[in-house]
């Protein structure tokens, strides 16, 4: 049905457009008692032998959904109800910023890709945490892991860069399951020359800091996003780097600034101009940087895997190259809301028809076997 109301209507429609609409029926499922239940029931059931744990939360499977769509944190629960196992908010930032002027968002309907240059629009660090600090005194709310993804706000100075991350920190460490420095969005001036080793360590350094004295009965989880476009001595310099700072984790990859192999006609793609490019064309190149990764650091990080993630299949060629954790957005606009529970009932067959026990015995069992 959501493909036919999609050709019909959402294709029809501003991408953006279409994005406030439906962000706004998602939140409204989850305000609505007797839609909960059956939200829950229909399309978020539990499969026991997905369950996963990783950098110490425990999660009803391998599946959640990237940044980039719910930036304001503004609609988890319905996210969770949608069958999203783990949920990332943002990209953050420091200060309130209104993004990149409007058109910024488009669809390459022939590659089943999007490209945004949506610039960081959200409503600051401050805002989020009153909005999740909020959704903690609810009387009802969803049992979901929570990851907040931090960025650099636009008009910081580069060498300012470390406190305008340390001042979202202070505010959003306490209510996170789990924090992503974003250095890998093309959308923010610069902020890609942060990925660079020198940069990254202070960085990096500084907000694992931040974290340790503003939350004190717990360790945050601290992770960092990386971009597809790094040359693979940088991802393996990044990789290095994370394991001499004890990250918890590497989300790989953010968007691509390629155009490269695109089935869209070329006057379509030039007309969405410049922006991170998401959705299937990254596949390749995504699962290629986390291969790469698994075989630097092994099982000493935890590896997030995501871009162009489509099917199950897709989800679980992640965890046999070693991502413990997998996430989807691109794909979510394509197939609509019975997209999570397709992925699960995929992931649940193929762990079922493999040789292994669990989903975190599949976890990186391609390099394994490669090397033995």
């Amino acid at each position: 049905m959501y493909p036919l109301f999609f050709r019909l209507v959402f294709r029809h429609m501003d991408p953006e457009k279409a994005h406030h609409l439906a962000f706004g029926w998602i939140r409204a499922l989850a305000s609505v008692p007797g839609a909960r239940a059956l939200a829950g029931a229909v399309l978020a059931p539990r499969r026991p032998g997905l369950a996963t744990t990783a950098f110490g939360l425990t999660m009803p499977g391998p599946f959640g959904l990237a940044a980039g769509f719910d930036k304001n944190a503004r609609a988890i629960d319905g996210l969770s109800l949608l069958g999203f196992d783990h949920v990332e908010v943002g990209t953050v930032t420091g200060q309130a910023q209104p993004g990149n002027p409007p058109k910024r968002l488009f669809r390459l309907l022939a590659d089943r890709a999007l490209v945004n240059r949506m610039g960081f629009n959200n409503d600051g660090s401050a805002a989020v945490a009153a909005g999740l600090h909020d959704r903690t005194r609810r009387r009802w709310r969803r049992d979901v892991v929570v990851g907040v993804n931090i960025g650099k706000t636009k008009a910081v100075p580069e060498a300012e860069a470390a406190a305008d991350y340390v001042l979202s920190t202070q505010r959003l460490a306490g209510l996170a399951d789990y924090l992503v420095v974003n250095v890998s969005s093309p959308n923010t001036p610069g902020l890609r020359n942060l990925q660079a080793v020198e940069h990254l360590r202070p960085l990096l350094a500084a907000v694992r800091e931040a974290a340790d004295r503003t939350v004190t009965d717990r360790r945050v989880p601290l992770l960092v996003k990386i971009a597809p476009d790094l040359a693979d001595a940088d991802v393996d310099a990044v990789a290095d780097l994370a394991v001499e700072l004890g990250l918890d984790g590497i989300i790989a990859t953010n968007t691509t600034i390629s155009r490269e192999g695109l089935a869209t006609d070329d006057a379509t793609v030039e007309a969405a101009g410049a922006g991170g490019l998401s959705g299937e064309p990254l596949k390749a190149r995504s699962l290629e940087v986390l291969r790469r990764l698994y075989a630097r650091v092994g099982d000493r990080i935890t590896l997030v895997g995501v871009g162009g993630v489509t099917t199950a299949e897709d989800a679980w060629e992640r965890i046999l190259a070693g991502a413990t954790l997998v996430q989807g957005y691109s794909a979510f606009i394509y197939q609509g809301p019975f997209w999570m529970r397709r992925v699960h009932r995929g992931l649940a067959r193929l762990l079922a028809d493999s040789p292994y026990a669990t989903v975190a015995d599949a976890v990186g069992a391609e390099n394994r076997k490669a090397t033995a």
